[in-house]
This record gives structure tokens, C-alpha cells and sequence, in this order.
């Protein structure tokens, strides 16, 4: 696996090379200081596997670098990770295409899982912003945008409610669909690579929304990865005894 690291602070981008690397045997790092640099990177060899970007880059605006990337290399994966943790943030990057987003406060055990997410065709965006991290203080509110798979309206709802991408029962059509809406491909690239009309596409996308209990791709996007992370977590969990 070939990884580009975009970063132009050298102690930040030594230290995630260096964690990076942890994933394996296999994995190439690359570094960027600037967008330049990684422009060029990218130029002179396409085929990686993997982007990290920081938004804060002496040389360009880090959003905008994300858009760049995502029109020039639409099947790159890209994850944000930043020094901020701003809803606001985290939401225009994965509006942007971003893949997942890894605030860098993170620990390496959930840059390693959020990677791994990633390439395994998921999207990662921070526990504690799903609420999966821990429960929400009285008081606490969950921005609308993050609200969970069937219009949840209570904080309790919101923290009991099982998730489940299967349950949802999205046709075989509808899920190739929200697979490629998960990849912040447009309307016309997704009929171009499904083989059928634009208006088709946005049959299917209403009725992934619909299903999702959601009124926008953003929503669409944060409710699956909700769904993700939350069905790892319970993988992890322990079996619980046998009591009978």
C-alpha cells in the first residue's frame, strides 16, 4: 500500500510517517510538505493508494486542495486529518469527498482503525461526534446534521438505537448507488458508471435518503459511517457469558 502524507509541519509529518508505517511490512509513506509538493507527488506516480491531508498547508487552503484532488483522482481515498475537530469542519470535508477525517489529537489505535476503515471501502469520521465515544453530558445536543438512521428525536434514542446498514433494505441497485455517493461522486459520474440515466440516479439517491431517514448526501454520508463504526465497536465487544 502506497500512502501520501500531506503535511507542512516536518515534525507532524515525520511522526505520521513513522505511525503510518506501523500498518505493515507493505506499506510505502511518501511525504508532502506543501500542496505543490503533493501535486507533483502525485503527477509523477498516480497510483497510490491512499491520501492524508492536513487543511492547514502553508501554500494553498486545505479544503480547496481536497476538492482539487477529488475532481483529478475521483478513486483516490482521501482522509483529513487536522490539528481541528470542528463539527463544521468535519462536515465540509466529508461534503468535499473526504473519506474519513482523524483529528490529530487522535490516538494511534483509531488512526490505524479510521485507515483501516477507509480501505476497506468505509468511511471514518470521529467516534465522539457520532456519539460513539462515550455517553452525551445532560445538556449536550447533537447537531441535525448527525443525527442517526430514523429521525431519532430524543438523546436517549439517540444513544440506545442499534444501527444497521442491513436493515435498512436497500434494493442491490440502491446500494451500488449509496456506495458511489459514499465516494462523493456526482449524479452524472455515478449514471456513467451504473449504465443508466441521471434521472434513474436521482430516483435512487431519494429512496437511499428516504431509507436512511435522512434529507442529504452529507446526512446520507455521516448516518452510514455512524452505522460502520458502531457495528465494529460491537464486534469488539465480548461475548457475554452464558448464564443458563
Amino acid at each position: 500500500m502506497k500512502v501520501l502524507l500531506v503535511d507542512d509541519h516536518p515534525l507532524i509529518l515525520s511522526a505520521l510517517q513513522t505511525v503510518i508505517k506501523g500498518l505493515g511490512d507493505d506499506v510505502a509513506v511518501l511525504g508532502a510538505h506543501s500542496a505543490a509538493e503533493a501535486r507533483a507527488a502525485l503527477e509523477k506516480d498516480p497510483e497510490f493508494d491512499l491520501v492524508l491531508l492536513d487543511l492547514a498547508l502553508g501554500d494553498a487552503d486545505g479544503f480547496e486542495v481536497l476538492t482539487e484532488l477529488r475532481a483529478a483522482y475521483p478513486s483516490l481515498p482521501v482522509v483529513v486529518v487536522s490539528a481541528s475537530d470542528r463539527t463544521s469542519d468535519v462536515i465540509r470535508a466529508i461534503d468535499l469527498g473526504a473519506m474519513g477525517f482523524v483529528p490529530k489529537r487522535s490516538s494511534n489505535d483509531q488512526l490505524f482503525d479510521a485507515l483501516r476503515m477507509v480501505m476497506s471501502g468505509g468511511l471514518y469520521v470521529p467516534p465522539m461526534m457520532l456519539g460513539l465515544d462515550a455517553p452525551l453530558s445532560e445538556g449536550d445536543t447533537v447537531p441535525d446534521v448527525m443525527r442517526p438512521v430514523g429521525n431519532v428525536s430524543s438523546q436517549a434514542d439517540y444513544q440506545r438505537t442499534p444501527l444497521s446498514l442491513e436493515s435498512v433494505g436497500l434494493t442491490p441497485r440502491q446500494s451500488d448507488v449509496l456506495a458511489l455517493l459514499l465516494q462523493g461522486k456526482p449524479n452524472k459520474l455515478i449514471a456513467r458508471e451504473l449504465n443508466v440515466s441521471v434521472e434513474t440516479v436521482k430516483d435512487h439517491v431519494a429512496a437511499v435518503l428516504r431509507a436512511l431517514g435522512v434529507n442529504s448526501r452529507t446526512q446520507a454520508v455521516l448516518a452510514v459511517s455512524q452505522m460502520q463504526q458502531q457495528a465494529a465497536l460491537s464486534a469488539r465487544q465480548p461475548a457475554s457469558p452464558d448464564t443458563r
